[in-house]
Formats: structure tokens, sequence, C-alpha cells
């Protein structure tokens, strides 16, 4: 049994090879655009099992294990598959609320702009003013910006300041480092006006660090 499952995995070397560098660049490509790795396994999985189950319907006649797998027909159901994954996930739920709850309060800002380059860089995931783009009625991307959003107002809600922020302490040190907003938020042209100029990034910097609650 052991000689039967070494030469299938012989045969089929290339497909696994393509397989485990797909799943690779799934992973980076989820790290990149800031999908989460929570949503980007389930993903995995669920392509390739899809993908797998459609290669056997179109293969059925084979038996129940195909001694071979050509890459180019594993190619084309891991295509199919994408598409009926992509249809399905429009089915869920979670991603969909876009709510904004009511301002209840905000920092003593240390000047208009201030607040204005913070509106711009950081209100769509740390405020109860969230913009939600069209992409964000869009699967996977949906899930990705409501947990964003979730986790951001978790951690800092800068219109909820009539209550304790823990981490706005943080603020000047995170935006200072370049850790907030985070590269994937402005990737390809997202979210184009967070792209501060030197100017106004040195703006930022002067007013947070005289903003009451933004330091440590």
């Amino acid at each position: 049994m052991l000689q039967r499952f070494i030469a299938q995995l012989d045969a089929n070397r290339g497909t696994a090879i393509a397989a485990v560098l797909g799943a690779a660049a799934a992973v980076a490509i989820g790290a990149v655009v800031g999908l989460d790795p929570v949503f980007v396994v389930p993903l995995l999985v669920a392509i390739g099992l899809t993908t797998w189950g459609i290669y056997r319907w179109r293969f059925r006649h084979l038996g129940p294990r195909p001694k071979h797998v050509p890459g180019t027909t594993v190619a084309s159901s891991g295509l199919a598959a994408l598409v009926v994954v992509f249809l399905v996930a429009q089915a869920v739920p979670y991603g969909r609320d876009h709510s904004n709850p009511p301002i209840t309060g905000e920092p003593a800002w240390a000047t208009a702009q201030t607040r204005d380059l913070m509106v711009r860089s950081c209100f769509d995931c740390h405020s109860n003013e969230v913009r939600w783009p069209w992409f964000t009625n869009v699967a996977p991307f949906s899930w990705a910006t409501q947990k964003h959003v979730d986790d951001g107002r978790d951690k800092v809600n800068y219109q909820e300041f009539d209550r304790p922020q823990d981490e706005a302490e943080e603020t000047f040190e995170t935006v200072e480092e370049g850790s907030m907003p985070p590269p994937y938020y402005t990737l390809i042209g997202l979210h184009s006006d967070a792209d501060l100029s030197s100017a106004e990034f040195s703006a930022l910097l002067d007013g947070l660090r005289n903003t009451p609650g933004m330091t440590e």
C-alpha cells in the first residue's frame, strides 16, 4: 500500500508542487492585500476540495482513484472551482453589516488639519464614520474589510473618546514608524487620499504630538 501511495505521489509530483506553490502564493497575496489567514486557509481548503470534486465528476469514468492527474485538467478544474467558491462566498452574510454607530466624542485635536489628516489616514478603520466602497460588498474583500474595521475599533475608536481608549496613546508612535495605515490600505490606488505627502506627514506628527492622549 505504501508503494502504491509513493507511486501515485510520484506520478502527480508536478501537480502537487503546483498546489503547494499556489497555496504559498495565495497566502502571500492575502498578506499583501490584508486578507487575514482566518479567511485564506478556509478558502484554500474550499477551492482545493472543489477542484478535486469537479475533476472527479468530469472524469468519473476513470474509477475512484485516477492514476494520473494531468496538469492542464487540474488547472481547468481549478478555474471552475474558483468561480464556484466565489459565487458561494457571496451568500455569507458576514461583512455586509456596514454599520456606523453614533459619534460620542473625539480627542481635543491640536488643529483642524490634524483631524483632517487623521480622517484621511485612519478613520476608515478607527471611527464611526467608515466609508464602505463598492468592493466591501464583494466577498472575500467584504470579510477582510469588516474584520479590519472591527479590530480597528476595538483597538482605538477616535469617535468614542467618551470612554477609555487604551491604545490611543500609541497613535503617535504607530504613525511615526509607518505601520499605520498599513501598506495594503493604499495598494493599487485604494484610499489614495491616505497617501500623505512628506509635508502632510510631518504636519500630522506635529499635530499628534500636541493632541492630548495621542502619545505615552
